[in-house]
């Protein structure tokens, strides 16, 4: 849809604006705002947390989009209000991050204060917050522009309270707010059906790679009884069992981490933090010097070995696990990771997706040690039951199944690129209406009408 311009448009002095319609003006925020700065209680004061402030920090904003804030991971009580002398805002004002990052914002749906993080906006009488929460969202990559400092940037009061914003009339920031509230929520509908579709998607392709590797590919073959109760049924001629039998699976090596080489020097060590679900990343390394005979030969990584993150081994996205190819090698494995090496002659890639499954981490689950920091041991990899086909049929499901996950890929990727084009189909078109690109009056007064 095409939108109207204004009639006539004057300079706005503002170089990332530009143009503003005639009879809107260019103010600086603080002519607007009143500016509330945040604080943080005493954190071993344990009568000053959990109350029932709302306590907004950066976390609790969101850099996608604008939205209006009712609560917060934390609140404080009264009393942590009191000493640290925080500011509690009303509702309608408006919350920016000025650190770490800059630019989240959101609406307050509440009465609320937040910490340092944060600044606050509080209207002046005369002011659509609707308007100018949308107006700040166009405008977050100047407001970065503005941060300063060394460890990390941060945008001060002064820079913010100077920040230059448009000012049309009232009943026109009302309408640009109606307007956008209505056309944004079409967008983000689109959105959330993409994103429903990719998560169908995603539990589909993983239905289909645990159908194929514990049912097989022939949907007449006939079945037994595994014996264990989540496997169920498998073809007849299928073998279950640990995969300690079948691969021997070794922990990384402890290199001392002061005897790290950064720049190169040395053969690159594979740590937790390179393996991902599916892949290998290699943004963050360190090396180390081989010395002859120095004993590390077993923990030389070889083309076809399967690695597993032993720290923290499900996240959101999955399984940290993946097969180390010729283009990731030389490579000596770190502590916390475990190698999986074949002991037979079976299809690596059929056995990743062995221990891809859901069930590996259910499996798992009873026996995973540690608290902060879940892990698990290169015996509880072994003792993992498996389906084991002939390899005829291992290599068949494999070539299947990479077919599959191709067609799945695929449309998730499609999925992904329409999100992506509404996002800026959403940021375009609050860009054009908060700094009078196009003029949106007449679409409430049709609404209306």
């Amino acid at each position: 849809m095409s939108f109207p311009k204004y009639p006539a448009y004057k300079d706005s002095g503002i170089e990332w604006i530009g143009e503003i319609p005639v009879g809107w003006d260019v103010l600086p925020l603080k002519r607007i705002f009143s500016l509330k700065n945040g604080a943080t209680p005493k954190s071993g004061q344990s009568d000053f947390w959990d109350g029932e402030i709302t306590w907004i920090t950066p976390a609790d904003l969101n850099s996608e989009r604008p939205e209006i804030i009712t609560h917060s991971k934390r609140t404080i009580s009264v009393k942590g209000a009191e000493s640290c002398a925080v500011s509690i805002v009303p509702k309608g004002s408006i919350i920016i991050s000025t650190r770490a990052p800059i630019g989240s914002i959101g609406l307050a749906g509440t009465d609320l204060c937040t910490n340092q993080g944060c600044r606050s906006l509080v209207p002046d009488k005369g002011v659509s917050s609707k308007f100018f929460l949308y107006f700040f969202y166009s405008a977050v990559s100047e407001l970065q522009i503005l941060g300063k400092g060394t460890t990390f940037l941060e945008l001060s009061s002064d820079n913010l309270a100077s920040f230059l914003l448009c000012f049309p009339p009232l009943p026109e920031q009302q309408a640009i707010a109606s307007f956008l509230d209505r056309e944004c929520g079409k967008i983000d509908a689109l959105i959330a059906e993409q994103q429903r579709l990719i998560a169908l998607l995603a539990e589909k392709r993983q239905a289909v790679i645990s159908h194929a590797v514990t049912k097989g590919l022939n949907p007449n073959a006939p079945m037994k009884d595994s014996g264990i109760p989540w496997i169920g049924m498998v073809p007849e001629g299928w073998e279950v069992v640990t995969a300690g039998r079948v691969v021997r699976v070794i922990s990384g090596f402890a290199f001392p981490s002061d005897k790290f080489l950064k720049y190169g020097e040395g053969v690159p060590l594979l740590r937790g933090v390179n393996v991902g679900v599916g892949k290998l990343r290699w943004d963050d390394v360190v090396y180390w010097k081989r010395q002859i005979d120095d004993g590390l030969d077993i923990y030389e990584l070889k083309e076809g070995d399967i690695v597993i993150g032993m720290d923290r081994p499900w996240i959101s996205s999955g399984l940290r696990i993946s097969k180390i190819y010729k283009k990731d090698l030389p490579c000596l494995l770190l502590q916390r990771v475990g190698l999986l090496r074949l002991k037979k002659y079976l299809n690596s890639s059929f056995l990743m997706y062995q221990y891809s499954l859901p069930n590996f981490m259910h499996f798992l689950a009873p026996e995973m040690t540690g608290v902060s920091v879940p892990h698990i041991s290169p015996s509880q990899i072994a003792s993992f039951p498996i389906c084991l086909p002939s390899r005829k049929i291992q290599d068949e499901i494999v070539t299947y199944l990479a077919r599959a996950i191709t067609e799945f890929e695929s449309l998730i990727l499609t999925a992904t690129n329409a999100i992506t084009l509404l996002k800026e189909r959403r940021a375009a078109l609050i860009s054009a209406a908060v700094t009078g690109k196009i003029d949106v009056r007449a679409q409430n007064k049709a609404l209306a009408a």
